[in-house]
């Protein structure tokens, strides 16, 4: 266990090392604060854009940022040596990939969770149709800048990593500016409980995607795990179009029947539009849906064991070296 938890630790770290992390991070909440400038063009639909614009953000670069983590921590080690060479010390293969998949979730977790905080703190901008609160925006944009100060400082006279540092610091200031808001501001029109409910489920599919991306990523280079995972993404969108259906053929009703439980079904985990119309998310759903990806990334991690086992690293086949 002890190998497991300093793989875990160290692949983490390794994620949010990565320039393409903090870059990608960065890009998504510049993107989630503008949204509500943006409310000023829309006529009476101000909230929806904002929700459904900085939850589509989040989920999307949450799904990018997982297959680029995976193609960095795993494929990237398996080419130069740095797999067989951490495997030669008593470390099971079981150990080393389950540690990356922990990791890597750990790592998009944090990613979606700052989107998340991002996205609250944008429908406390969008007042209304015509305006939106200056302050909180002004605020929003000079935490990022500090982010962004803190990170080049500590780089600058400590040699740290730029981009760790600058996430370990919006792990910090993201949140003391969503709980400022949160305090001292009106409630907004929509129900936050509501839209808490559908930023988690939100997290659930990127902790899915990280698990899909990792088991490709133990035998695919980067650009074909971003394509398959990317293909996997459009499908699950129209799992329940494509494949929930009844045909003549019995043949045909199986093979849609596998497609739909073994591709992730992102309709379930998209709930905006709920959010808008202030319809209830009941907590049950929430629970349900943790349940499904539970037993998703568990069945997914057996696999990545099972395609890792018998991988052949530097002419060694054996499952341990």
């Amino acid at each position: 266990m002890f190998n497991y938890f300093k793989i875990t630790i160290n692949t983490f770290k390794e994620s949010v090392r990565e320039p393409i992390y903090f870059l990608m991070l960065l890009a998504g909440l510049v993107l989630i604060g503008s949204y509500p400038s943006a409310a000023l063009f829309v006529f009476s639909e101000q909230l929806k854009l904002v929700v459904d614009s900085s939850m589509a953000t989040g989920l999307i670069f949450g799904l990018l940022i997982a297959v680029l983590s995976a193609s960095h921590t795993v494929t990237r080690e398996m080419r130069n040596g740095t797999v067989l060479l951490l495997l030669s010390k008593p470390v099971y293969r079981w150990t080393f990939i389950l540690g990356k998949i922990t990791g890597i979730g750990l790592a998009v977790t944090l990613f979606t969770l700052l989107c998340n905080l991002a996205t609250i703190t944008s429908v406390y901008m969008a007042t209304d149709q015509f305006r939106f609160d200056m302050t909180i925006f002004y605020s929003y944009f000079g935490v990022l800048a500090a982010v962004c100060l803190i990170g080049m400082l500590f780089n600058f006279w400590r040699g740290s990593s730029f981009p760790e540092i600058a996430t370990y610091a919006a792990m910090v200031l993201i949140p003391i500016l969503a709980i400022c808001c949160i305090v001292s501001q009106e409630e907004p029109t929509v129900s936050l409980k509501d839209l808490c409910c559908a930023l988690v489920l939100l997290n659930f599919a990127v902790v899915a995607m990280s698990t899909i991306s990792v088991v490709f990523a133990t035998r695919l280079d980067a650009v074909a795990n971003l394509s398959i995972c990317t293909l996997v993404f459009f499908l699950g969108l129209v799992s329940s179009y494509l494949f929930q259906r009844e045909t003549d053929s019995a043949f045909l009703n199986a093979v849609f029947s596998f497609f739909y439980a073994v591709l992730p079904n992102w309709q379930f985990f998209w709930l905006a539009d709920a959010v808008a119309v202030n319809r209830p998310i009941p907590f049950s759903y929430v629970v349900d849906c943790a349940i499904y990806i539970v037993l998703y990334v568990a069945i997914c991690s057996m696999w990545a064991v099972a395609v890792f086992q018998n991988k052949e690293i530097a002419g060694e086949g054996d499952g341990r070296v």
